[in-house]
């Protein structure tokens, strides 16, 4: 058995994971963590791309990033349901498999259909994972220690910012490794269009500042993190504050 990832971003479409968790996974490799990224679909619905030219761009975008692996579970573009059992399944082989302490996840209340039931699948998959007695058959049982969720457009508060200042040029070279997604020509989209890639890049500026870096990536969670000590938590982790003048 291989061995175990420590960070596995989830995502509905090749070049999600880039476009909201790139820093992130590039920071990982950079600290000797393994990550990786589960690709839901071959984006076979995209406006743009083939399935051939996508999955050709994300195996280069995962060399810029330095993933440990990156898998395609070939469920349907435009089809993920949350409640699909075979679906969920789906993901909990991988999560039996590949074992990552933390797991990113689309936010739940993305615009975007597929984000949305991306998410869902997520939550599904990780508890049944954990059961003894759900499809043995698909490995030991096995849950993520801790599940953050990544918004994209739409706005969220997040539970943690991580400053990805360092790693920003590298997730705008996987980005741009999506040629058929972000480059020129093909019919006009949200991402080829006039923004493109600089409003997010503009999101990235945005919440950065907000703990004083140049860049940094927001991530949301259900649930609160248990911290033993807080006076020694934030004195090994302090951050960089930014204090606004009163109104």
């Amino acid at each position: 058995m291989s061995p175990a990832l420590d960070l596995l971003a989830i995502a509905a479409h090749p070049d999600d994971a880039e476009l909201s968790c790139g820093g992130l996974l590039a920071l990982a490799g950079d600290r000797g963590q393994r990550a990786g990224i589960l690709d839901l679909t071959r984006g076979e619905a995209a406006t743009n791309g083939t399935p051939a030219q996508r999955a050709a761009e994300a195996a280069a975008a995962a060399a810029v990033l330095g993933l440990a692996v990156r898998e395609n579970a070939g469920l349907p573009d435009g089809g993920l349901r949350g409640d699909d059992a075979g679906q969920a399944d789906a993901v909990v082989e991988r999560l039996r498999r590949l074992r990552p302490a933390l797991l990113l996840a689309p936010w739940w209340a993305a615009r975007h259909p597929d984000h949305a039931a991306a998410s869902a699948l997520a939550e599904r998959a990780v508890f049944l994972a954990g059961l003894r007695s759900h499809r043995p058959d698909l490995g030991a049982p096995f849950r993520p220690r801790t599940v953050a969720f990544y918004p994209e457009r739409r706005d969220a508060r997040p539970a943690f910012v991580v400053d990805t200042s360092a790693a920003f040029s590298r997730k705008i070279e996987a980005l741009r490794c999506h040629a058929s997604q972000f480059g020129a020509g093909g019919e006009a989209t949200l991402l080829n269009g006039p923004l493109g890639l600089a409003a997010f890049e503009i999101r990235d500026r945005y919440w950065g500042a907000t703990i004083g870096a140049t860049h940094g990536e927001p991530y949301v969670l259900r649930e609160p993190v248990p911290i033993a000590d807080p006076v020694g938590h934030f004195a090994a982790h302090p951050g960089q504050p930014v204090l606004w003048p009163a109104p």
